[in-house]
């Protein structure tokens, strides 16, 4: 039964939304921007859980999706479901953002870490995030690239491997070695005692 009340507040902040956006391309700037406002905290919390390791991050591509369901709002057609409409146009923008994320990082390897002079508290999870990014900065990019987008930041093994230019088997197979790898890195074992 919560599942359908679940779904049930779903489908109703679905058709909000929808109705805010409809009255909005018939002219009706408040509800337009009541609109926006809205579905700001929505694609804000999608964006944050893809973007975990990255949060300073989140609020410049909220911006820059909403800018672009702003520029797209007269593809819109009433009969389609809003949430579908909107995340498309969310994936593609964070794939877009993570593509040029990764060809960023490639041009610039770190040569010392840093991690110590940005560190920004001694909390738990900040020091287990920069655990986790010291552990995978050990690893090629080959098996890296495949954790991070498939196992941290939620995306499909099809949609890291149009990222990374891998193919969906050499996602695959990054993210099993890269797993495997970092078994040995925590467990202190070395390759030779696997022998």
């Amino acid at each position: 039964m919560q599942r359908t009340e679940s779904q049930a507040a779903l489908d109703a902040r679905e058709s909000q939304l929808q109705a805010l956006l409809l009255r909005g391309l018939a002219g009706d700037a408040q509800a337009y921007r009541a609109f926006l406002a809205a579905l700001a905290l929505h694609i804000r919390a999608f964006l944050r859980r893809r973007l975990t390791r990255r949060p300073a991050e989140v609020e410049d591509l909220v911006q820059e999706v909403l800018l672009a369901v702003h520029n797209a709002r007269h593809t819109y057609q009433a009969q389609q479901p809003l949430t579908a409409w909107v995340q498309a146009i969310a994936r593609y923008k964070l794939a877009d953002h993570l593509r040029s994320w990764s060809r960023h990082e490639a041009r610039h390897t770190v040569l010392e870490d840093d991690s110590e002079l940005f560190a920004a508290s001694d909390a738990e999870p900040a020091e287990a995030s920069r655990d986790l990014a010291r552990l995978l900065g050990q690893l090629p990019a080959r098996q890296r690239l495949p954790i991070v987008h498939v196992k941290l930041e939620g995306l499909s093994v099809e949609e890291t491997a149009h990222l990374t230019g891998l193919s969906s088997s050499a996602v695959k197979v990054g993210i099993h070695r890269g797993l495997k790898a970092l078994a040995k890195l925590l467990g202190g074992r070395s390759d030779d005692e696997d022998r």
